[in-house]
Protein backbone atom coordinates (compact mmCIF):
# COMPACT_ATOMS: atom_id res chain seq x y z
CA UNK A 1 0.00 0.00 0.00
CA UNK A 2 1.30 3.23 -0.83
CA UNK A 3 1.37 6.55 1.52
CA UNK A 4 -0.81 8.41 -1.13
CA UNK A 5 -3.39 5.45 -1.11
CA UNK A 6 -3.79 5.66 2.69
CA UNK A 7 -3.88 9.03 3.18
CA UNK A 8 -5.02 10.87 0.19
CA UNK A 9 -1.70 12.42 -0.55
CA UNK A 10 2.59 11.43 -0.91
CA UNK A 11 3.61 13.04 1.76
CA UNK A 12 7.32 12.52 1.06
CA UNK A 13 6.59 14.10 -2.54
CA UNK A 14 9.19 17.20 -3.11
CA UNK A 15 6.54 19.69 -4.38
CA UNK A 16 4.77 18.54 -1.40
CA UNK A 17 6.87 18.82 1.30
CA UNK A 18 7.83 22.49 0.29
CA UNK A 19 4.00 23.84 -0.26
CA UNK A 20 1.42 20.84 0.68
CA UNK A 21 -1.24 23.46 1.45
CA UNK A 22 -2.23 23.73 -2.56
CA UNK A 23 -2.37 19.51 -2.22
CA UNK A 24 -4.78 20.24 0.98
CA UNK A 25 -7.48 22.87 -0.97
CA UNK A 26 -7.76 19.84 -3.53
CA UNK A 27 -8.50 17.70 -0.71
CA UNK A 28 -11.08 20.05 0.96
CA UNK A 29 -13.01 20.34 -2.44
CA UNK A 30 -13.27 16.27 -2.41
CA UNK A 31 -15.50 17.18 1.14
CA UNK A 32 -14.91 17.88 4.78
CA UNK A 33 -14.20 14.30 5.48
CA UNK A 34 -13.18 12.10 2.08
CA UNK A 35 -12.15 8.36 2.56
CA UNK A 36 -8.76 7.36 1.14
CA UNK A 37 -8.34 4.41 -1.23
CA UNK A 38 -6.88 2.69 1.55
CA UNK A 39 -10.03 2.99 3.80
CA UNK A 40 -8.89 5.93 6.35
CA UNK A 41 -10.90 8.99 7.08
CA UNK A 42 -9.83 12.40 6.74
CA UNK A 43 -11.33 15.08 8.18
CA UNK A 44 -10.21 18.47 6.31
CA UNK A 45 -11.98 21.31 7.52
CA UNK A 46 -11.80 22.95 10.31
CA UNK A 47 -15.32 22.27 11.79
CA UNK A 48 -14.63 18.27 11.52
CA UNK A 49 -11.20 18.03 12.92
CA UNK A 50 -12.21 21.15 16.22
CA UNK A 51 -14.88 18.41 16.25
CA UNK A 52 -12.73 15.79 16.94
CA UNK A 53 -10.47 16.79 18.89
CA UNK A 54 -13.01 18.23 21.62
CA UNK A 55 -15.20 15.12 21.62
CA UNK A 56 -14.63 12.69 24.06
CA UNK A 57 -15.41 9.69 21.73
CA UNK A 58 -12.62 10.13 20.52
CA UNK A 59 -9.39 8.76 21.67
CA UNK A 60 -6.32 6.82 21.18
CA UNK A 61 -7.41 3.49 22.62
CA UNK A 62 -4.04 2.55 24.37
CA UNK A 63 -5.67 0.66 27.02
CA UNK A 64 -5.55 1.09 30.71
CA UNK A 65 -2.39 1.09 32.97
CA UNK A 66 -3.49 -2.36 33.79
CA UNK A 67 -3.24 -3.34 30.28
CA UNK A 68 -0.07 -2.82 29.93
CA UNK A 69 2.70 -5.51 29.83
CA UNK A 70 6.64 -5.54 29.72
CA UNK A 71 5.73 -5.98 25.63
CA UNK A 72 3.53 -2.87 25.77
CA UNK A 73 5.72 -0.24 27.37
CA UNK A 74 3.87 2.36 29.44
CA UNK A 75 3.10 5.45 27.00
CA UNK A 76 3.52 8.95 27.51
CA UNK A 77 0.22 10.66 28.41
CA UNK A 78 0.29 12.45 24.44
CA UNK A 79 -1.02 8.62 23.68
CA UNK A 80 -3.19 7.99 26.95
CA UNK A 81 -7.41 8.18 26.83
CA UNK A 82 -8.67 9.14 30.79
CA UNK A 83 -8.64 8.35 33.68
CA UNK A 84 -4.75 7.33 32.96
CA UNK A 85 -3.49 10.69 30.96
CA UNK A 86 -6.06 12.68 33.40
CA UNK A 87 -3.82 11.65 36.37
CA UNK A 88 -0.62 12.42 34.81
CA UNK A 89 -1.45 15.57 33.20
CA UNK A 90 -2.61 17.20 36.06
CA UNK A 91 0.89 16.14 38.06
CA UNK A 92 2.84 17.36 35.05
CA UNK A 93 1.05 20.74 34.32
CA UNK A 94 1.75 22.49 37.36
CA UNK A 95 5.25 23.65 36.22
CA UNK A 96 3.29 24.89 33.30
CA UNK A 97 1.16 27.25 34.60
CA UNK A 98 1.52 30.99 32.68
CA UNK A 99 2.94 32.47 36.28
CA UNK A 100 5.45 29.52 36.38
CA UNK A 101 6.77 30.07 33.07
CA UNK A 102 6.81 33.80 33.41
CA UNK A 103 9.41 33.65 35.52
CA UNK A 104 11.16 31.84 32.47
CA UNK A 105 11.02 34.98 30.80
CA UNK A 106 14.16 36.51 31.15
CA UNK A 107 16.03 33.51 31.17
CA UNK A 108 14.78 33.06 27.65
CA UNK A 109 15.36 36.65 26.75
CA UNK A 110 19.18 36.08 27.62
CA UNK A 111 19.47 32.58 26.09
CA UNK A 112 18.56 34.52 22.74
CA UNK A 113 20.61 37.28 22.98
CA UNK A 114 23.41 35.11 23.23
CA UNK A 115 22.85 32.47 20.42
CA UNK A 116 22.09 35.92 17.86
CA UNK A 117 25.46 37.57 19.42
CA UNK A 118 27.37 34.14 18.37
CA UNK A 119 25.49 33.68 15.20
CA UNK A 120 28.12 34.43 12.10
CA UNK A 121 27.26 36.76 9.19
CA UNK A 122 26.37 33.86 7.15
CA UNK A 123 24.87 31.12 9.11
CA UNK A 124 22.30 28.34 9.39
CA UNK A 125 19.86 29.84 11.46
CA UNK A 126 18.06 26.07 12.51
CA UNK A 127 21.38 24.32 13.90
CA UNK A 128 22.77 28.12 15.09
CA UNK A 129 19.29 29.65 16.98
CA UNK A 130 15.90 27.72 16.20
CA UNK A 131 17.52 24.66 17.45
CA UNK A 132 19.55 25.62 20.29
CA UNK A 133 17.14 27.84 21.54
CA UNK A 134 14.16 25.46 22.73
CA UNK A 135 16.77 22.80 23.55
CA UNK A 136 18.70 24.88 26.25
CA UNK A 137 14.86 26.00 27.44
CA UNK A 138 13.89 22.85 28.48
CA UNK A 139 16.77 21.23 29.15
CA UNK A 140 17.23 24.07 31.95
CA UNK A 141 13.43 23.36 33.08
CA UNK A 142 14.46 19.94 33.14
CA UNK A 143 17.88 19.99 35.26
CA UNK A 144 19.34 18.04 32.01
CA UNK A 145 23.11 19.14 32.20
CA UNK A 146 23.59 21.23 29.08
CA UNK A 147 26.80 19.04 27.72
CA UNK A 148 24.39 16.57 27.19
CA UNK A 149 22.62 18.40 24.19
CA UNK A 150 23.96 16.59 21.17
CA UNK A 151 23.49 13.24 22.72
CA UNK A 152 20.01 13.83 22.91
CA UNK A 153 19.52 15.21 19.50
CA UNK A 154 19.42 12.25 17.67
CA UNK A 155 17.14 10.23 19.64
CA UNK A 156 14.69 13.55 19.63
CA UNK A 157 15.05 13.13 15.85
CA UNK A 158 14.20 9.75 15.30
CA UNK A 159 11.66 9.91 18.00
CA UNK A 160 9.64 13.12 16.42
CA UNK A 161 9.89 11.28 12.67
CA UNK A 162 8.06 8.44 14.74
CA UNK A 163 5.01 9.93 15.13
CA UNK A 164 4.17 9.66 11.80
CA UNK A 165 1.33 7.12 10.53
CA UNK A 166 3.26 5.23 8.39
CA UNK A 167 6.82 3.87 9.07
CA UNK A 168 9.42 1.25 7.41
CA UNK A 169 10.50 -1.59 9.64
CA UNK A 170 14.15 -0.11 9.91
CA UNK A 171 11.97 3.38 11.06
CA UNK A 172 9.68 1.81 13.55
CA UNK A 173 12.99 -0.32 14.97
CA UNK A 174 15.10 3.04 15.21
CA UNK A 175 12.24 4.66 17.15
CA UNK A 176 12.31 1.86 19.92
CA UNK A 177 15.80 1.88 20.45
CA UNK A 178 15.79 5.69 20.43
CA UNK A 179 13.26 5.31 23.22
CA UNK A 180 14.79 2.77 25.13
CA UNK A 181 17.96 4.43 25.50
CA UNK A 182 16.57 7.96 25.98
CA UNK A 183 14.89 6.27 29.00
CA UNK A 184 17.81 4.62 30.05
CA UNK A 185 19.27 8.01 30.34
CA UNK A 186 16.65 9.71 32.03
CA UNK A 187 16.70 6.56 34.58
CA UNK A 188 20.46 7.26 35.11
CA UNK A 189 19.44 11.26 36.03
CA UNK A 190 16.53 10.14 38.59
CA UNK A 191 18.28 7.96 40.11
CA UNK A 192 20.87 11.31 40.80
CA UNK A 193 17.82 13.78 41.48
CA UNK A 194 16.70 11.35 43.96
CA UNK A 195 19.59 11.46 46.09
CA UNK A 196 20.36 15.17 45.45
CA UNK A 197 17.66 17.14 43.94
CA UNK A 198 17.68 20.14 42.90
CA UNK A 199 15.49 23.30 41.77
CA UNK A 200 13.95 21.48 38.56
CA UNK A 201 11.59 19.69 36.69
CA UNK A 202 12.88 16.43 36.94
CA UNK A 203 14.11 16.85 40.62
CA UNK A 204 9.98 17.88 41.53
CA UNK A 205 9.12 14.54 39.29
CA UNK A 206 11.04 12.21 41.29
CA UNK A 207 9.77 13.13 44.10
CA UNK A 208 6.33 12.46 43.13
CA UNK A 209 5.03 9.12 44.88
CA UNK A 210 1.64 8.54 42.29
CA UNK A 211 4.11 8.38 39.00
CA UNK A 212 5.05 4.66 38.71
CA UNK A 213 8.59 4.66 37.55
CA UNK A 214 7.87 4.11 33.60
CA UNK A 215 5.47 6.46 34.00
CA UNK A 216 8.57 9.26 34.76
CA UNK A 217 10.75 8.13 32.34
CA UNK A 218 7.95 8.02 29.29
CA UNK A 219 6.81 11.71 30.81
CA UNK A 220 10.44 12.99 30.95
CA UNK A 221 11.45 11.67 27.22
CA UNK A 222 8.02 13.33 26.07
CA UNK A 223 8.34 16.56 27.43
CA UNK A 224 12.08 16.85 26.21
CA UNK A 225 10.68 16.14 22.73
CA UNK A 226 7.63 17.91 22.71
CA UNK A 227 9.40 20.84 24.47
CA UNK A 228 11.58 21.67 21.69
CA UNK A 229 10.58 19.97 18.30
CA UNK A 230 7.57 21.53 17.37
CA UNK A 231 9.16 25.29 18.49
CA UNK A 232 12.38 24.40 16.53
CA UNK A 233 9.88 24.17 13.55
CA UNK A 234 8.01 27.53 14.70
CA UNK A 235 11.11 29.63 14.59
CA UNK A 236 12.10 28.67 11.44
CA UNK A 237 9.28 28.64 9.64
CA UNK A 238 8.73 32.18 11.03
CA UNK A 239 11.71 33.73 9.27
CA UNK A 240 11.08 32.07 6.28
CA UNK A 241 7.56 33.18 5.63
CA UNK A 242 8.48 36.62 7.45
CA UNK A 243 11.38 36.83 5.27
CA UNK A 244 9.72 36.02 2.30
CA UNK A 245 7.05 38.47 2.68
CA UNK A 246 9.37 41.32 3.71
CA UNK A 247 7.36 41.41 6.76
CA UNK A 248 10.37 40.56 9.30
CA UNK A 249 10.27 44.24 11.17
CA UNK A 250 6.77 43.46 12.13
CA UNK A 251 7.87 40.63 14.59
CA UNK A 252 9.53 43.55 16.33
CA UNK A 253 6.72 45.81 16.48
CA UNK A 254 3.49 43.41 17.32
CA UNK A 255 5.38 39.76 18.09
CA UNK A 256 1.96 38.04 19.80
CA UNK A 257 -0.20 39.15 16.57
CA UNK A 258 2.86 37.50 14.29
CA UNK A 259 3.46 34.15 16.14
CA UNK A 260 -0.19 33.25 15.95
CA UNK A 261 -0.29 34.03 12.26
CA UNK A 262 2.71 31.64 11.31
CA UNK A 263 0.94 28.98 13.31
CA UNK A 264 -2.15 29.45 11.47
CA UNK A 265 -0.42 30.02 8.18
CA UNK A 266 2.56 27.16 8.40
CA UNK A 267 1.90 25.14 11.25
CA UNK A 268 4.61 22.86 12.76
CA UNK A 269 2.00 20.10 13.58
CA UNK A 270 0.62 19.68 10.47
CA UNK A 271 -1.71 16.50 11.34
CA UNK A 272 -2.83 14.49 14.31
CA UNK A 273 -4.84 11.22 14.19
CA UNK A 274 -8.22 10.04 16.84
CA UNK A 275 -9.21 6.92 17.20
CA UNK A 276 -13.38 6.28 17.95
CA UNK A 277 -13.84 4.67 20.74
CA UNK A 278 -17.47 4.10 20.12
CA UNK A 279 -19.68 3.99 17.19
CA UNK A 280 -20.48 7.87 15.86
CA UNK A 281 -21.19 9.96 13.04
CA UNK A 282 -18.61 13.02 12.54
CA UNK A 283 -20.04 15.41 9.56
CA UNK A 284 -22.42 13.28 8.91
CA UNK A 285 -20.22 10.32 7.96
CA UNK A 286 -20.75 6.73 10.53
CA UNK A 287 -17.29 5.84 12.16
CA UNK A 288 -17.48 3.17 13.43
CA UNK A 289 -15.32 2.10 17.14
CA UNK A 290 -12.16 1.68 16.96
CA UNK A 291 -11.70 3.24 13.25
CA UNK A 292 -9.05 6.00 13.25
CA UNK A 293 -9.58 9.20 11.68
CA UNK A 294 -7.17 11.50 10.42
CA UNK A 295 -7.61 15.27 10.98
CA UNK A 296 -5.10 17.63 8.73
CA UNK A 297 -4.60 20.58 10.68
CA UNK A 298 -2.67 22.27 8.37
CA UNK A 299 -5.88 22.44 6.16
CA UNK A 300 -8.15 23.10 8.74
CA UNK A 301 -5.87 26.20 9.67
CA UNK A 302 -6.39 27.92 5.98
CA UNK A 303 -10.46 26.72 5.93
CA UNK A 304 -11.46 29.76 3.87
CA UNK A 305 -15.33 29.16 5.94
CA UNK A 306 -13.25 30.43 9.12
CA UNK A 307 -10.15 32.61 8.10
CA UNK A 308 -10.68 34.95 5.37
CA UNK A 309 -8.10 34.97 2.67
CA UNK A 310 -6.50 32.14 4.40
CA UNK A 311 -3.68 31.48 1.74
CA UNK A 312 -2.60 35.01 2.49
CA UNK A 313 0.32 35.48 5.03
CA UNK A 314 -0.90 38.46 7.06
CA UNK A 315 0.59 39.29 10.34
CA UNK A 316 -1.98 41.96 10.91
CA UNK A 317 -4.82 39.76 10.88
CA UNK A 318 -6.10 39.00 14.34
CA UNK A 319 -5.44 36.38 16.55
CA UNK A 320 -8.00 33.56 15.82
CA UNK A 321 -8.79 29.91 16.41
CA UNK A 322 -6.27 28.01 14.62
CA UNK A 323 -5.96 24.26 15.73
CA UNK A 324 -1.55 24.38 15.80
CA UNK A 325 -1.95 23.45 19.83
CA UNK A 326 -5.17 21.31 19.13
CA UNK A 327 -8.47 21.54 21.42
CA UNK A 328 -9.89 19.68 24.26
CA UNK A 329 -8.00 17.45 27.16
CA UNK A 330 -4.98 16.40 24.54
CA UNK A 331 -4.74 20.81 24.11
CA UNK A 332 -0.45 21.28 24.02
CA UNK A 333 0.77 21.86 27.69
CA UNK A 334 3.69 23.59 26.24
CA UNK A 335 1.78 26.13 24.10
CA UNK A 336 2.57 29.09 26.52
CA UNK A 337 6.16 28.44 26.10
CA UNK A 338 6.02 28.03 22.93
CA UNK A 339 4.42 31.08 22.01
CA UNK A 340 6.46 32.73 24.29
CA UNK A 341 10.09 31.53 23.37
CA UNK A 342 8.64 32.27 19.59
CA UNK A 343 7.57 35.51 20.46
CA UNK A 344 11.03 36.55 21.96
CA UNK A 345 13.21 34.92 19.01
CA UNK A 346 11.49 36.35 16.38
CA UNK A 347 11.15 39.80 18.00
CA UNK A 348 15.16 39.51 19.22
CA UNK A 349 16.26 38.36 15.03
CA UNK A 350 13.87 40.73 13.54
CA UNK A 351 15.70 43.97 15.68
CA UNK A 352 18.87 42.21 15.94
CA UNK A 353 19.07 41.65 12.20
CA UNK A 354 16.18 43.62 10.48
CA UNK A 355 17.56 43.06 6.77
CA UNK A 356 18.09 39.33 6.63
CA UNK A 357 18.42 37.78 3.61
CA UNK A 358 17.46 34.30 2.39
CA UNK A 359 20.28 33.17 0.39
CA UNK A 360 18.64 30.04 -0.46
CA UNK A 361 14.74 30.62 -2.27
CA UNK A 362 14.02 27.26 -1.27
CA UNK A 363 15.91 25.73 1.67
CA UNK A 364 15.43 21.81 2.11
CA UNK A 365 12.54 20.40 4.32
CA UNK A 366 12.21 17.32 7.14
CA UNK A 367 10.88 14.30 5.46
CA UNK A 368 8.67 14.00 8.57
CA UNK A 369 4.83 14.00 7.93
CA UNK A 370 3.28 14.92 11.14
CA UNK A 371 5.86 17.78 11.78
CA UNK A 372 6.71 20.10 9.48
CA UNK A 373 10.25 22.05 9.52
CA UNK A 374 13.09 23.12 8.10
CA UNK A 375 16.33 20.49 7.98
CA UNK A 376 18.60 23.86 7.17
CA UNK A 377 17.73 27.56 6.99
CA UNK A 378 20.71 29.24 5.73
CA UNK A 379 20.27 33.20 6.00
CA UNK A 380 22.85 36.31 5.44
CA UNK A 381 22.57 38.71 8.33
CA UNK A 382 22.69 42.08 7.24
CA UNK A 383 23.01 45.54 9.34
CA UNK A 384 22.82 43.80 12.87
Amino acid sequence: MSAADLLGFDPFDPEFLREPYARYRELRACGAIFRTRAGLLVATTYELCAAMLRDPRFGHATGSQDDRTPDRPVESFLRMDPPDHTRLRALVSRAFTPRMLERLRPRVEAITAELIAGLPEEADLVSGFAHPLPVRVISEMLGVPPEDDERFRGWSEVLARGLDPMLTDDLMSDTERARSEFRDYFRGLVAIRRERPGDDLLSALAQVEELTEPELLATCVLLLVAGHETTVNLIANGVLNLTRHGLLAYAAERPRQVVEEVLRYDPPVQLTSRVALADLTLGGVPVQKGQAVLGLIGAANRDPAVFPEPDRFDVTREPGRHLAFGLGIHFCLGATLARMEGEIALSALAAAAPKLELPDAAPPYKENLVLRGLAALPVRLKSR
